[in-house]
């Protein structure tokens, strides 16, 4: 009998067909024999995350996995990825997530990650801890070039729009209130007076000094957005009776896991980047099954390599992840291995779009399919056919024995 789930989340698996791939996706050009051993065990489909026709954000992509509907629990990206970054809110608090980037000094964006920077500690403490008009502003660096923040005082709102435009070689916009409150004028206000004294602040620091003198780019701006505050909801615990960890290199992932009152384990290595330790994390998930029932683990670089539009380095970093799906080929059958994506990101486009990812549950106990390979379209063919964000938990519930009866 099922009681244990490991559940593995690849960020951004899916992908269109590439050209110079023979018209294969990365997932299918992949050499991926520990992928296809463990298909061939599984019964597989296709997911449209959040229903078919709607383009998935990474945030309410894993919160519907997880059975929390962006329509009640969803309150911005901003608190999901503070909390992973272990800032803890106060009520009242406004939290935004955001990039360390390039503007010049019309405030054009000239690149939203100042050149994927790696670390932006030096930046994040030269900020944190402003007060502008009675609002204090907490600043923590996340992985590489992004950070969170957080906005504390009286009288604050969430209902404000976005500094960042989503797309580069365009200015930075200003934050405007979206009603007629006085809380979301004086957060506006406030916001924007903040972004102006840390751009002065951050571009003359002596650390973009050096980075301009290196060639590199100075990180001398926040780009903020996904401002919102924390919902009263159940912990992951509470609503499965399933007591659960997370183990994730990216702070918005880790905030997922923090979000749903999962434990947070830290595995050296784990960066979110394509140098991530992939086997630290498998191993670690191991031996987390000895002291949690389910344990998520997230895979970031599969999107990211997408979103800069290096297909050979998708197929690359997949098949570096295959190498390691060793250790998840012969799990013990109390042990229910579920694996998929919270979205597609398409090499050409450099952006994630709403077709339906892989989905499989690998289990004696599931009624495997005759799919033998990994790959979108020939997981098309799968016993589950197509399926949503929202049945990938009653489905677990399923096969560990756990669903309740409804009717006589």
């Amino acid at each position: 009998m099922i009681n244990k789930v490991i559940c593995v989340i690849y960020d951004g698996l899916g992908d269109r067909p590439i050209a110079e791939l023979g018209g294969r996706t990365p997932l299918e050009a992949a050499v991926t024999p520990n992928f296809d051993a463990i298909t061939k065990k599984s019964v597989t489909g296709l997911m449209h995350t959040l229903g078919r026709g709607t383009r998935p954000g990474s945030d309410v992509s894993h919160l519907a996995i997880f059975g929390y509907p962006m329509e009640k629990y969803y309150t911005g990206r901003g608190p999901i990825e503070v909390a992973g970054l272990g800032i803890k809110l106060a009520t009242g608090d406004v939290a935004f997530r955001g990039n360390f980037g390039t503007v010049d000094i019309e405030w054009n964006i000239l690149d939203r990650r100042a050149g994927r920077i790696l670390d932006v500690s030096e930046f994040a403490e030269a900020v944190d801890g402003m007060v502008i008009d009675g609002v204090t502003f907490a600043v923590k660096a996340g992985t590489a070039h992004r950070a969170g923040v957080i906005m504390r005082g009286e009288g604050l709102s969430a209902n404000i729009s976005d500094a960042d435009p989503h797309e580069g070689a365009r200015p930075v916009e200003t934050i405007r209130p979206l009603d007629d409150t006085p809380e979301a004028k004086r957060t506006a206000d406030a916001l924007n007076k903040f972004l102006r004294r840390s751009y002065e602040l951050l571009d003359h620091l002596p650390a973009n000094d050096r980075r301009r003198a290196a060639g590199e780019l100075p990180a001398n701006f926040l780009l903020l957005r996904g401002a919102g505050i924390y919902p009263t909801m159940p912990s992951f615990e509470e609503k499965y009776g399933l007591h659960a960890c997370c183990i994730a290199g990216g702070g918005l992932y880790r905030g997922v896991g923090a979000f749903l009152g999962m434990d947070l384990i830290d595995v050296e290595g784990a960066n979110a980047l394509p140098t991530t330790n992939v086997r630290g994390k498998f191993e670690t998930a191991l031996k987390m099954l000895d002291t949690h029932d389910f344990v998520f683990v997230h895979v970031k670089a599969t999107d990211t390599t997408a979103e800069d539009g290096d297909w050979a380095a998708k197929k690359a970093f997949i098949e570096k992840v295959d190498g390691e799906l060793k250790l998840f080929t012969d799990l013990p059958p109390n042990v229910l291995l579920v694996m998929t994506a919270d979205h597609s990101t398409a090499c050409e486009l450099k952006a994630h779009t709403a077709d339906p990812v892989p989905v499989l549950f690998c289990n004696p106990s599931a009624r495997v399919d005759d799919v033998e390979v990994i790959g979108e379209r020939a997981f098309a063919r799968g016993g589950l056919g197509f399926i949503e964000g929202k049945d990938v938990m009653p489905q677990v519930l399923n096969l560990m024995g756990r669903l309740h009866l409804l009717g006589a």
